[in-house]
């Protein structure tokens, strides 16, 4: 079937799936108002002290002629303190009609005043016994959450795709919501997709496209708003084995199964830890590689980047990473975006464990080293004293995404480290269980955890060792950090030193070097000479290189000694995928100079829309930014 009569299909299909009345699921019986009080969240307009949201039915259309999701919001309510309004979170949402209960009784809404990235107020009239809030809606077609891709942005070349980013505060750009992470709900969708794609959620999935297009979910945990996940695409299944299993274009799926067959194993590695994955299955949706992130740890379906199918399972760490989320941040969850390092840094501690339990001790340490690279680097870049290095953050008045930088991750890991090491693995083994299984489900602050550790894991003594306060509120990075060492480590780094004193690639020992070794002998070595550098591309090929972390450490460096040669590829790179990670550095070192100002506006021009919004967002700040200093 050619292009344009695939089109002319999915437009007909779309246009004629209008969004069907709200599912009459049955309202569950009223509960007496919950003990627990919503911290304020700067991000939100919401009020759940007031109305809480306890369930979603969603009921969606998907028109990617028009790049919009049109359909109805029903939300089972509980309003806790007889409030009249219902205050809500949107951004670029057309409201047409809101109703009540299962009646359709129709009501008043307001939309308040337009604030950046937070959207507006959605402000719907309500009475003391409403149990049910139905609203009609469209997203438009610039909403930040959704990318919509041409087919010549997919894997397959044939068919388009649509996936949604929600976190930190986008959901709202799609789905009428308390959009913070601490009011969680239960959810159950239905999704009308054109015919043959199928639709995935972060809920309970089908293996195979369903023949009318309408697909049908359900998530019984509850999960905040940042999790709400959909795509829609050419997609096939692959079961891994256990609970786990691989989504995937056609193109793409026998190399992602490869990758990540591993993935069964770290499952039972992490519940011996910490205990029962309480998710059901653990699948994982590869993306086209215009997704920003390297994961997403959406509920029973990671989304994935490509970038991490190296051809040697050498990049899995951030399947463990996204499995880990299961439990901290999916399972307990920051509770405003002021504490994400409750997420992070306890994520990227779990991760650590995972791979030190189906890896090996060595294989952790390599990367618990460059994790502290990455970290001493985003620090120095912040400045030492710069509130931004703390891990309880002041966000209020920017956009949460500020955030999430390496700080949350990797000084949040060193920390609980840290602790580790002073109380003992089993002690804080036990400690961990005992708080996920007391806290599941539920949302907690930064002073809350700092209350529970020092309550039931630390002495007072332990506590001063560790100076909890420094590094939970405190600048830049504790004279106690823990130092990750061993003898690759040391290995990688002494061949680095060896190449800059005069010896030649072929007399460098790398021999069974994974990604990890290439990464740090990459960035141990400093600004290097053109001759230098065409020894090492003659000598290891990196301008070649298909590991997408590997290349992107060595574009950076031709990019700091003007080495031509690798510009190509360069080019190439940036406008083949949209990863965050690997665009913003790269991005940051051109504009350095007026050539690679020039260089970078004429490759995002090129590359700027087969971006995320998420990445544009990042790199029109970057270009924006040089231009102010030229």
């Amino acid at each position: 079937m050619n292009h344009g009569l695939k089109l002319m299909l999915i437009a007909t299909l779309a246009l004629g799936m209008g969004a069907g009345c709200v599912a009459r699921v049955p309202i569950p019986s009223a509960a007496p108002p919950a003990a627990a009080s919503y911290p304020e969240d700067p991000h939100s307009y919401s009020r759940p002290n007031e109305v809480l949201i306890e369930h979603l039915d969603l009921d969606l259309s998907v028109n990617f002629p028009a790049e919009k999701l049109v359909g109805v919001a029903s939300l089972v309510v509980h309003n806790r303190a007889g409030a009249s309004e219902l205050w809500l979170d949107s951004r670029d949402l057309a409201i047409s009609r809101v109703t009540l209960g299962s009646e359709m009784a129709p009501t008043t809404f307001r939309l308040g005043e337009e604030q950046g990235v937070l959207g507006r107020a959605l402000i719907i009239a309500v009475e003391p016994g409403t149990r049910r809030v139905n609203i009609e809606y469209e997203t438009s077609p610039g909403a930040a959450a959704l990318q919509w891709l041409d087919p010549a942005m997919t894997a397959g070349g044939q068919w388009p795709f649509l996936f949604t980013q929600s976190q930190a505060i986008l959901a709202r750009t799609w789905i009428p919501l308390q959009d913070t992470p601490a009011v969680r709900f239960t959810y159950n969708a239905t999704v009308r997709a054109p015919q043959p794609l199928m639709a995935v959620m972060s809920a309970e999935n089908p293996t195979a496209v369903v023949a009318d297009g309408i697909y049908r979910f359900k998530m019984e945990q509850p999960i905040p708003s940042y999790l709400m996940a959909l795509a829609v695409g050419d997609l096939v299944f692959r079961d891994l084995g256990g609970r786990a299993g691989v989504y995937a274009e056609p193109s793409v799926i026998e190399r992602a199964a490869w990758e990540f067959a591993d993935t069964p194993k770290m499952m039972r590695a992490a519940e011996e830890m910490y205990g029962p994955y309480q998710w059901g299955r653990y699948d994982i949706l590869v993306l086209p590689p215009s997704f920003p992130f390297g994961g997403m740890e959406n509920p029973r379906l990671t989304f994935a980047t490509p970038t991490i199918i190296a051809g040697d399972r050498s990049l899995v760490s951030l399947v463990a990473h996204e499995l880990a989320h299961s439990w901290s941040g999916n399972l307990v969850t920051n509770a405003t975006w002021d504490d994400f390092w409750l997420n992070e840094g306890f994520t990227t501690y779990f991760e650590n464990r995972i791979m030190e339990a189906v890896f090996g001790k060595e294989q952790a340490d390599l990367l618990a080293a460059l994790g502290q690279s990455d970290l001493e680097k985003e620090v120095a870049g912040l400045g030492a004293t710069s509130a931004d290095t703390h891990l309880k953050l002041n966000l209020a008045g920017r956009d949460p995404d500020e955030g999430m930088t390496n700080v949350a991750y990797e000084k949040g890991s060193n920390f609980l480290k840290l602790i580790e090491e002073t109380v003992g693995r089993e002690r804080f083994d036990a400690f961990l269980r005992s708080y996920f299984d007391a806290h599941e489900f539920q949302s907690i602050t930064t002073e809350r955890f700092v209350e529970i550790l020092r309550r039931d894991l630390l002495t007072a003594e332990e506590a001063a060792a560790i100076d909890v306060d420094a590094w939970v509120y405190g600048p830049g990075i504790p004279a106690n950090l823990p130092k990750a060492t061993s003898s690759r480590i040391a290995h990688a780094r002494e061949q680095a030193e060896q190449f800059v004193w005069g010896r030649k690639p072929a007399e460098l020992k790398t021999e069974g070097w994974g990604t990890q070794e290439w990464l740090l002998f990459l960035r141990a070595l400093p600004k290097l000479g053109l001759g230098q550098m065409a020894d090492l591309d003659r000598g290891f090929k990196f301008t070649e290189s298909g590991n997408s972390e590997i290349l992107s450490a060595w574009l950076l460096k031709a990019l700091e000694s003007s080495y031509e040669p690798a510009y190509p590829a360069l080019e190439k790179f940036l406008t083949s995928m949209g990863r965050r990670k690997f665009l913003e550095p790269l991005y940051r070192e051109m504009v350095k100079t007026p050539q690679g100002r020039q260089r970078a506006a004429r490759i995002y021009e090129r590359a700027r829309e087969t971006y995320h919004p998420v990445s544009q967002q990042t790199i029109d700040e970057i270009m924006k930014s040089s231009q102010s200093a030229s």
